[in-house]
């Protein structure tokens, strides 16, 4: 498959190092302990008739690579489990039983949408099954057998016609088997209408309705295979990271712990070591009970040579993380209807965007002018000094029809000049493909000179404002600025409609950070704000004294300036000064964050050493139990104990020079 059609099924080849972290614990280590545990030679005949009969599933099988694994470790098995036969027993009962093999690739299914796909995997597994006689030696090693395995002969070619077929797995029956594997297709949810066509994604949604609309595609297989699984199956599913995060979390795993499962073995996060640029996540589970510790994986780091950590715990949690829990956290209606957290524009269009003198030049247009805006993204606030836009934007998303457009003289023009034809050929596109008038591009069409995305209702409220708080939506560390209200903020950010140095206090604090980071998605392994699991389920400190709360205010204030001085004095960025941090030693930064969140943990009542996830989780349980009683709560922004709130509101932030 060429590199455009893999990215369009979402297929990846996997490696063999990648299949042995499903196979091994979904089957190789469970069928292990059970043949040191046989004792007897009725238990090990149990054993061995079982084995034959052991049946495996790829749903998703491409050219058949988890299969082969799968095929090649089960020959392996059964070589230990004749090998204690003959070790534990005498030499006639051992005679009587032989050493014939009698796994064979006939326990071995599969499914793939592409016809050469399966085809090549019927091959894969006749060429295993030539292998193992090759391999005779190895197996014999493995099994410390004096005795020479019997193996089944490489021809004639099975025919596997009933045991590999071509077909959509979301849609078609399942075999029934012991075991289900493999790596399904990667597809995000905001790329499935395009690559499958709306039809389709129609279709699966409406099979399998219970899954959130906005899970990703991988997430249907995973409830599909658990619901296939028969009681105290095994199953083992490579997926991307976003597994266990928000809806998707929702969708698969969170349905699989509900429904009798028990993650056995995962990997929370690792680097793809193929060619895709895609962190994933890899969980092995059974439907039924496991007693023992589970062990859960994690690499740290962008490259497939990042360190690894491992943790042995008694139950591995839905997010596939070792902290506290926080996936059961209710949405808090006083955060989510307090109009304070938005994403950023998504204007769509570079013809939208003006370099600095290209801005200049409409700006000496009265009629332009009003429509000119600096425009900031992630990287201008990370990575420059000043922290200021490197570009400016054409806006016209107040305009509800094109007379009122074109009353900004040369910024209509340059929109319509730059922008409206691909608007245009987007949605001619459109409805070739579609055949249809009111798919979202030919929607968009009508109002060409709109961004895709304007945010109208967050800049309708940020003009009431100095200022605002802003942080990279995807980010590594925990940095939040204030943004002049005369700069529009660019999807890249995250904005926050608060101007008090409290609010900030809280934002930048390492309380929520780590709220964040459990409950935000991720880019690769990079935390991403997402305004519904996050800041509508974080509690804000509902009984703060006045006091606590100026004690915040004075921490916030205290930490802006230090980093604005040091920054001047040594021409850094952001991202700069917040690198020093990575470094031993005395840190004056260190310092004003550890004051600052000293003083939060204060204003929230949480004890100085206390876990953070536990106690937000409480506070959200209660936050959210008053709102069904009707009983008032605090919500976002200056607590009620607040009677001045220009107190609070400072004027320093990133403002464009006169």
């Amino acid at each position: 498959m060429g590199k455009k059609e893999r990215h369009a099924l979402g297929a990846h080849f996997t490696s063999e190092a990648d299949i042995q972290k499903v196979v091994l614990p979904t089957i190789v280590r469970p069928w292990r302990e059970r043949i040191e545990a046989a004792s007897t030679l009725k238990e090990l005949l149990a054993l061995r008739q079982e084995l034959n009969q052991f049946k495996v599933l790829d749903s998703a099988c491409g050219s058949g690579n988890f299969l082969y694994v799968a095929y090649r470790e089960l020959k392996r098995l059964e070589a230990l489990l004749l090998a204690k036969i003959h070790e534990k027993f005498s030499d006639r009962t051992a005679a009587q039983i032989g050493t014939l093999s009698l796994i064979s690739i006939k326990q071995f299914y599969g499914i793939d949408r592409k016809q050469f796909a399966v085809e090549l995997a019927k091959v894969t597994l006749m060429v295993a099954k030539k292998l193992a006689l090759d391999e005779e030696n190895k197996l014999l090693d493995i099994a410390q057998m004096s005795l020479p395995l019997e193996l089944d002969r490489a021809l004639p070619l099975d025919n596997l016609d009933k045991n590999i077929i071509c077909d959509d797995a979301l849609f078609c029956n399942w075999e029934p088997v012991d075991a289900i594997i493999g790596n399904p297709p990667y597809q995000s949810k905001n790329k499935m209408q395009q690559e499958f066509g709306e039809a389709y994604v129609r279709k699966v949604r409406s099979k399998y309705d219970a899954v959130p609309g906005r899970a990703d595609y991988c997430v249907y297989w995973f409830r599909r295979a658990h619901d296939e699984l028969k009681p105290s199956g095994r199953a083992g599913l490579v997926g991307t990271n976003s597994i266990r995060q928000n809806y998707s979390r929702e969708g698969g795993l969170d349905y699989i712990v509900a429904s009798n499962g028990i993650i056995t073995e995962a990997v929370s996060n690792q680097v793809w070591s193929g060619d895709a640029v895609v962190h994933v996540s890899i969980v092995n589970w059974i439907k039924g009970e496991q007693t023992g510790k589970k062990k859960l994986y994690t690499q740290f780091g962008d490259n497939k040579d990042s360190p690894w950590k491992v943790v042995e715990l008694d139950q591995i949690n839905s997010s596939l993380s070792a902290n506290f829990d926080v996936s059961k956290a209710k949405r808090i209606q006083a955060n989510a209807k307090s109009c304070i957290c938005y994403q950023g524009q998504t204007h769509g269009h570079e013809g939208f965007l003006l370099s600095p003198d290209e801005a200049k030049k409409l700006d000496n247009d009265k009629l332009a002018r009003a429509a000119l805006h600096p425009y900031l993204i992630g990287n201008d606030l990370l990575k420059r000094p000043d922290s200021l836009p490197s570009r400016f934007v054409i806006d016209l998303n107040i305009c509800s029809d094109i007379f009122s457009a074109m009353r900004y003289g040369a910024a209509f023009e340059h929109v319509q000049k730059y922008v409206m034809p691909a608007m245009k050929a987007n949605a001619d596109e459109e409805r070739e493909e579609t055949g249809k008038e009111v798919c979202p591009r030919q929607l968009h069409f009508r109002y060409w000179w709109k961004f895709w995305r304007g945010r109208l209702e967050m800049l309708n409220n940020l003009v009431t404002l100095p200022r605002y708080v802003a942080c990279s939506r995807h980010i590594k560390r925990s940095i939040f600025e204030f943004i002049h209200r005369e700069i529009h903020p660019n999807d890249a950010l995250q904005v926050f409609l608060v101007a008090d140095d409290y609010s900030f206090g809280i934002l930048q604090s390492d309380i929520h950070w780590v709220w964040f980071v459990e409950r935000g998605s991720t880019v690769k392994r990079d935390p991403r704000y997402t305004s519904e699991t996050v800041f509508d389920t974080f509690p804000f400190p509902q009984s703060p004294k006045l006091s606590q709360v100026k004690k915040v205010a004075a921490a916030a204030v205290k930490l802006r300036q230090l980093r604005r001085k040091v920054m001047s004095e040594n021409q850094w960025s952001l991202r700069d000064l917040y690198r020093t941090l990575d470094l031993p030693g005395d840190n004056p930064l260190r310092k004003a964050h550890a004051e600052l969140d000293a003083a939060v943990r204060e204003a929230y009542g949480m004890k100085a050493n206390g876990d953070s996830l536990q106690f937000l989780l409480n506070l959200n349980f209660e936050v959210a139990e008053r709102e069904t009683q009707g009983l008032a709560v605090v919500a976002p922004g200056l607590p009620p104990c607040v009677t001045e709130a220009s107190e609070f509101i400072t004027d320093d932030c990133v403002k464009m020079p006169e």
